[in-house]
């Protein structure tokens, strides 16, 4: 079996590699268990696409879309 490795960018998202399912707040998978599989996870909270990360931690505060 692969290891699922979790990698934290500084100032980014979490990368996550390997064979992970990840669920959304409303069931949705994020990942299918496939070894080759990578899964990038927002952190700073403004993205449009939870969980997932859309590059909105590049943008500036004031310029992020209202949810």
């Amino acid at each position: 079996m692969a290891d699922v490795t979790i990698k934290v960018r500084l100032d980014g998202p979490y990368k996550v590699s390997g064979p992970a399912i990840v669920r959304a707040a409303d069931g949705t998978a994020v990942g299918g268990g496939d070894p080759e599989q990578v899964a990038i996870l927002c952190r700073c909270g403004r993205s449009a696409t939870p969980p997932t990360c859309d590059l909105s931690h590049r943008r500036p505060v004031d310029d992020h879309p209202t949810r």
